[in-house]
């Protein structure tokens, strides 16, 4: 309970916490991505695109966390610039898979090391084996949050 018995206190609240830690992270990234001409989300579509070439504008949404129109108007300005290719036609249903050019090769190589070097910086106060609990404990909240939830049954966000 927070100090005047009325909603939680901010200060003991896990998932406050988790979320000023999600903030300064997306911060950090922002902050070496844009000198690159880069979002984090921007970031996030080509690193989808590396790990699963072809993935469709609803699959690319659900793994960046923005929206179907967000990633759609970010597609179109990424396909613009030469980041990526589609197809003016959907080889099969609606779906128009996307793919990375060399350019987007390129400049993903460039933010990679960049998203890493905040990684390393977010890590270093934790030992090998602190930063595996860690992740093994995201990993266990995350599930324990889809469990039961209709919208995350088969449907979860590619990592």
């Amino acid at each position: 309970m927070s100090r005047d018995g009325v909603g939680i206190d901010l200060e003991t609240s896990l998932g406050y916490l988790l979320k000023e830690a999600s903030s300064a992270l997306r911060v950090a990234m922002e902050e070496v991505l844009r000198p690159l001409g880069m979002s984090v989300t921007h970031y996030s579509c080509l690193e989808l695109l590396a790990q699963r070439p072809g993935l469709s504008n609803s699959e690319l949404a659900r793994g960046a966390f923005v929206t179907r129109q967000t990633m759609n108007v970010l597609l179109q300005n990424l396909e613009r610039e030469g980041y990526v290719t589609r197809p003016a036609k959907p080889p099969a249903g609606k779906a128009l898979p996307t793919r990375l050019t060399p350019r987007g090769r390129r400049s993903l190589e460039q933010a990679s090391a960049a998203v890493r070097s905040v990684e390393t910086r977010m890590l270093a106060g934790m030992t090998e084996t602190e930063q595996s609990a860690a992740f093994g404990i995201l990993q266990s909240m995350i599930l324990s949050l889809k469990k039961g939830d209709p919208a995350a049954d088969g449907d979860a966000a590619p990592r």
